[in-house]
């Protein structure tokens, strides 16, 4: 991947995506570009996210997302900076159906919940990630259960009618009827939409090195799927159906700026390490805050990576992607986002395949996970990467 040259602003519309790196202290199991906040140039680091926005950040963006990181890390201060800032360079609280915040609950204090809110700031995403004490220790959250609720409380108190739980499921020894109990009071609060992920172990993390270690063991898999199903059905109950493998809403308030990465769209990212698609390129800022400051502060451009990739491997993402929402992926819908022209589709061809198989369903014009596919969702998009070669040639 070759370094990229500074490109022309992307269209009127397109998401934005903000990157704020710092945290109260970074998680073990986190691999996003993120650090301590404490003794870090907080307010320099969001004038050169301006600095950036300025030279790169969309006119008019239909959706803005602020995360990293933990966004509501920053002071009111800085927070008032970053969001008037953004104002005046895209005019997003005309333009945006969706302006998300990421909070953690030791830091959204309801003095910054109001404030977010006054900023133009319409959905927040609060991490809970666990209730449990000694479940947040092994995590590395610095927040309890009291500080979760209480967040909640205070976007509710601010005036936030959109509020969505994080919540990370699948950790060393957990039991079905802990994870029940647990999810069970956080659907009782009534958010407009819950995100829950199963524990992954991702490189270069202290999870990693400590499953490798034999600190920690692994769920196996039939618990893993138990605990899916079974949020699954208790999120259904409670009316948010899950539209996206880990993510539940009710009606009308699913995520709008993640579903645009599900449907391979484009975005632009701006802060360090935050990814960008403009047409069919994509790219990357550095990460690393020295150097990502460095570079916006001569010229307004950090891109530290870029690549088109051909139109059959776009093609292979596109489905990739798709598979993951309950929707699915209508094939010409595919072929259209992905510029690929070719009379042969291998793609669909293997949608078909796979539907036989039992492992996709119809759903319209669309092809989707079925039940029997859905655990399965990762090899099955291994199944259309394997055509790209051939696709391509």
């Amino acid at each position: 991947m070759s370094a990229a040259a500074p490109t022309a602003r992307a269209q009127e519309g397109t998401a934005l995506y903000v990157h704020l790196p710092f945290c109260a202290a970074k998680c073990h199991y986190c691999d996003f570009f993120s650090v301590a906040g404490e003794g870090q140039d907080s307010a320099g680091m969001v004038a050169a996210i301006l600095a950036e926005a300025r030279a790169r950040a969309p006119r008019a963006p239909r959706t803005v997302f602020l995360g990293g990181g933990t966004p509501s890390y920053l002071s009111v201060g800085e927070l008032r900076d970053l969001l008037d800032g953004l104002q005046m360079v895209t005019n997003f609280r005309e333009s945006a159906v969706e302006v998300t915040a990421e909070c953690n609950p030791e830091s959204l204090t309801l003095e910054k919940a109001r404030l977010l809110r006054a900023l133009g700031v319409d959905r927040v995403s609060i991490g809970f990630q666990s209730l449990r004490a000694e479940v947040l220790a092994l995590f590395g959250r610095v927040h309890d259960a009291d500080q979760s609720f209480r967040a909640f409380e205070h976007a509710r108190t601010a005036g936030f009618e959109r509020v969505n739980v994080d919540l990370i499921y699948a950790h060393p020894g957990q039991t079905p009827e802990a994870w029940q109990a647990d999810l069970g009071r956080v659907l009782a609060l009534g958010p407009e939409h819950l995100a829950a992920y199963n524990l992954s172990f991702e490189e270069e993390t202290p999870f990693e090195r400590w499953l490798a270690e034999g600190k920690l063991t692994a769920l196996p898999e039939e618990r893993e799927l138990e605990l899916f199903a079974r949020t699954r059905e208790m999120t259904s109950a409670a009316g948010l159906p899950a539209y996206e493998i880990s993510n539940y809403a009710r009606a009308g308030e699913r995520c709008r700026h993640n579903l645009n990465y599900w449907r391979n769209g484009e975005y632009v990212g701006i802060g360090p390490s935050a990814a960008s698609k403009v047409g069919f390129t994509r790219s990357g800022n550095p990460r690393s805050i020295a150097l990502y400051r460095r570079a916006v502060e001569h010229g307004g451009f950090a891109l530290a990576w870029s690549e088109t990739p051909h139109a059959a491997l776009r093609l292979a993402e596109t489905w990739w992607l798709g598979l993951r929402l309950a929707d699915g992926v209508e094939p010409d819908v595919a072929r259209r986002t992905a510029g690929f022209a070719e009379e042969t589709d291998v793609f669909e061809a293997r949608a078909h395949e796979l539907a036989a198989e039992g492992w996709l369903e119809r759903r319209g014009r669309a092809f989707a996970l079925s039940a029997r596919g859905l655990p399965l969702a990762d090899y099955l998009a291994k199944r259309f990467f394997e055509l790209v070669d051939d696709a391509a040639s």
